[in-house]
């Protein structure tokens, strides 16, 4: 027993070691054994509003995983916020589990009542693995959800919006024009986001490639769009003019940047780099364009903000398509300082944050 109890407390020092490291205000763990709810929320920082953010369902291997991905995506939250100007500070959840078997009315409305437990410190969405219904059984417990159907709804055709409107800076920039009409793009996932985004793609005549872990998925896209199916492993080695990662975050790494043929990347999914400070060197030292994970795929929260704030859908989209002029920014200001881009936009975002009232990063 005392063993257990030691190592128990090792544990739990680390843990608190990498909040105080990352500077979160709040984490919350959240074990529910009837529903079969394991759930943790992170409340990174409130300087600028409340946090906001999605909560994801996903069948991480361990607990561990867990926690550095929430602790990471809260993080990422504030960051994405700030630099979209908007009133809200930065959080997330994530709740361990296989969101295609392990869904039910009774583990989100348990959930709920966490949500709630926190007097509106956070406030909930819909992220991976989450859709508008599971909102509303959550909402049945708390007043701190969002995204729900007849309101903001599905957070996902405004995010793939600000991606492809941030893609098209991105080949401003690089190419001269932000016409995407031939390029080869790689889409790797094609959930909600990314179908979304593939569309706007075909639509302007570029050439998809598209890859996901779920075969019914891929032949769904495929079918509807002309999009060309790639194997998981491979998309990193198609020839491509841009590498747009759509899925779990930290694809841009040691094995992959050796595979990648691509002038840009520019994706929607979170934490885009496993090593920021390594990856982001070496991708502005090989001339690939980056477009900041958390800049580029601000529409979902702008879109959820649109419900908290009470503007309208319309308000949501012309927001979002305010991300190509952030983009661009952040381009130019890296080219001309000899910058990586993730650099700039964390000093925009932390300006703006310091600037109402500091914060601990």
């Amino acid at each position: 027993m005392a063993e257990t109890i030691h190592q128990t407390m090792t544990e739990v020092d680390g843990i608190l070691f990498h909040l105080s490291k990352m500077g979160h205000e709040q984490v919350l763990f959240c074990n529910d054994a009837q529903s079969g709810l394991k759930a943790i929320i992170a409340v990174h920082n409130t300087v600028l509003g409340p946090a906001l953010g999605g909560t994801r369902m996903w069948a991480y291997q361990n607990e561990h995983d867990a926690l550095r991905d929430v602790l990471r995506l809260s993080r990422g939250m504030t960051y994405k916020n700030a630099i979209s100007g908007l009133a809200l500070g930065g959080g997330k959840a994530v709740i361990i589990g296989d969101a295609r078997t392990m869904k039910s009315e009774a583990l989100f409305r348990r959930f709920g009542q966490f949500v709630q437990s926190l007097s509106g410190k956070y406030i909930t969405a819909e992220d991976v693995g989450i859709s508008p219904d599971d909102m509303v059984h959550v909402a049945k417990e708390t007043s701190h959800a969002v995204g729900l159907p007849g309101k903001s709804g599905d957070p996902s055709p405004v995010t793939a919006y600000g991606v492809y409107m941030g893609m098209k800076a991105c080949a401003k920039i690089q190419f001269g024009s932000d016409s995407l009409a031939g390029k080869r793009i790689g889409v790797q996932g094609v959930g909600h986001v990314g179908q979304y985004l593939v569309k706007h793609l075909t639509d302007e005549g570029a050439h998809v490639f598209v890859t996901d872990i779920h075969e019914e998925t891929l032949r769904y896209v495929s079918n509807t769009y002309g999009a060309k199916v790639v194997e998981p492993a491979l998309i990193y080695g198609v020839d491509m003019d841009i590498y747009a990662p759509c899925a779990l975050g930290a694809t841009i790494n040691d094995e992959t940047l050796s595979q990648l043929k691509c002038s840009i990347i520019a994706g929607a999914a979170n934490n885009q780099l496993a090593d920021e400070q390594r990856h982001g060197k070496i991708l502005m030292e090989r001339g690939i364009c980056y477009a900041p994970d958390f800049a580029i795929n601000a529409g979902g929260v702008i879109n959820c903000f649109s419900e908290v704030s009470g503007n309208s859908l319309e308000w949501s989209h012309q927001k979002a398509g305010e991300i190509y002029q952030t983009i661009l920014t952040i381009l130019q200001r890296s080219s001309a300082e000899n910058r990586p881009s993730y650099e700039l936009a964390n000093q925009m975002a932390e300006e703006r944050i310091l600037a109402s009232g500091g914060l601990n990063l």
